[in-house]
């Protein structure tokens, strides 16, 4: 199923829409620190803020003014700083970086020539140009620096700069501990999103056998269950890797945690809290969820197992955009866009199940798969082999639904991400399933 049919106007209001909502969190997120926390390195997994400032610019730059404005370079002395590729996120401090003020000139430029280019842009003609395509992929990876940017501030000490109200509670969840999703074909993937990036193509079908699958991600208190029975301490429950690394780094608790007296306390955004007992669990690695789920006797879902709960709609026999429908998500179908600082509780935005009865796959937290990141048959790289065919392989695990921090333009029933198993400092959760109908 694709978005609803726009005509040029309203791909350019969508467009439109999106680039200023990014940009409205990029001044947030870089706005609310003083100079010296935006040049420094606050740990050597992230960049220096001021350097996604100016990348976010340059992107903007390189594929809407020059490659579907046809511009010449602003400053292309700049380009190779401000390459991904070419420098990885522990040597960026040392660069010869834009400084703030400059940085902030810089992507504002940029932004003032891409809204002109935006006006008198014919949405037809080339794959960067239809439907709006360039725009919704720049939007995108705006946003997704933005949720790079607030995991840097989670990882920042000091004093918190940032706030949000919290969710609203939600009450006690009485539904059933988990949910059967029938075994049958589904269609996996589209071929008609139109803001859908290269990993997501092209629509396919997948055959998939009964399973069950976690109503809810699995929660805090759930996962204090596992440490408190010594789930750290047993080689039974961890993959070889898995057990090596928190051996090897003293891991015995998710990141953020600490242990003080008889309760566990999380460092969340600059504040010491006592860790809530509904939320799910945030900030494990793919070896802690699936050494949880071994010791619960259970397993982690597959990709194809995660999408067909969030997509199959059994009594229409399709796949849906979201797991609620066809229609873009609202706050009452996920906790999305840092409206909080934080994922909702269990059983939070019931308007957003699924069909089966799956609560908050999309929002509140990534939830790791069982999945290597791999193409879908038929994949073809577009608009550049960088952005998914070079992360092809068994290196890395695949994350479906879309964490507290993503905006609702990089987050869709298809959207896929991915990251090392070891890593934890990113907004990951986690479900888990068994096999069988009974």
């Amino acid at each position: 199923m694709t978005a609803p049919e726009m005509d040029g106007e309203a791909v350019r209001d969508r467009a439109l829409a999106s680039l200023t909502r990014a940009r409205t969190r990029t001044t947030l997120l870089t706005g609310c620190v003083e100079e010296p926390d935006l040049v420094a390195q606050h740990s050597p997994l992230m960049s220096p803020l001021v350097w996604d400032l100016a990348h976010i610019g340059n992107q903007e730059e390189l594929w809407l003014l020059r490659a579907v404005g046809g511009r010449e370079a602003m400053r292309p002395e700049i380009d190779s700083l401000y390459d991904a590729f070419e420098h990885p996120r522990a040597e960026r401090p040392t660069l010869p970086l834009l400084p703030p003020d400059e940085a902030r000139r810089y992507a504002a430029e940029v932004r003032g020539h891409a809204l002109d280019l935006l006006e008198s842009t014919a949405f037809h003609g080339s794959r960067l140009t239809e439907a709006g395509f360039a725009f919704g992929m720049i939007a995108q990876h705006e946003q997704q620096h933005d949720e790079t940017m607030l995991i840097t501030h989670q990882l920042r000490t000091g004093p918190p700069a940032l706030t949000a109200p919290d969710p609203a509670p939600a009450p006690p969840f009485d539904g059933p501990a988990e949910v059967l999703v029938p075994g049958g074909p589904f269609t996996m993937g589209t071929s008609t999103e139109p803001w859908a990036l290269d990993n997501e193509r092209p629509a396919h079908r997948r055959e998939v056998a009964p399973f069950h699958i976690d109503t809810a991600a699995v929660t805090n208190a759930a996962y204090q269950a596992f440490i408190e029975d010594g789930g750290y301490t047993d080689e039974r429950w961890w993959a070889p890797a898995g057990w090596a690394h928190i051996r090897r780094h003293g891991i015995v608790a998710p990141l953020f945690w600490h242990r003080d007296g008889g309760q566990w306390l999380r460092r969340h955004f600059g504040v010491t809290e006592v860790v809530p007992p509904d939320e799910p669990v945030l900030h494990v690695c793919w070896y802690e969820a699936d050494a949880y789920a071994r010791w619960a006797g259970r397993r982690l879902p597959t990709e194809a197992e995660w999408e067909k709960a969030a997509r199959h709609d059994p009594v229409q026999g399709r796949s849906t955009r979201y797991p609620w429908g066809d229609a873009d998500p609202t706050p009452e179908h996920a906790n999305l866009g840092q409206r909080h600082l934080r994922p909702a509780p269990a059983g939070s935005c019931p308007a957003g199940a699924s069909p089966l009865g799956v609560h908050q796959l999309i929002g509140d937290v990534w939830e790791w798969t069982a999945s290597d990141f791999l193409p879908y048959p038929g994949f073809t790289a577009f608009p550049y082999k960088e952005y998914s065919e070079v992360f092809f392989g068994s290196d890395h695990k695949v994350l479906r639904g879309g964490s507290f921090a993503v905006d609702p333009v990089a987050c869709r029933g298809t959207f896929r991400n991915w990251d090392y198993p070891i890593r934890r400092q990113i907004f990951a959760g986690f479900r888990t399933a068994r096999s069988g109908d009974v």
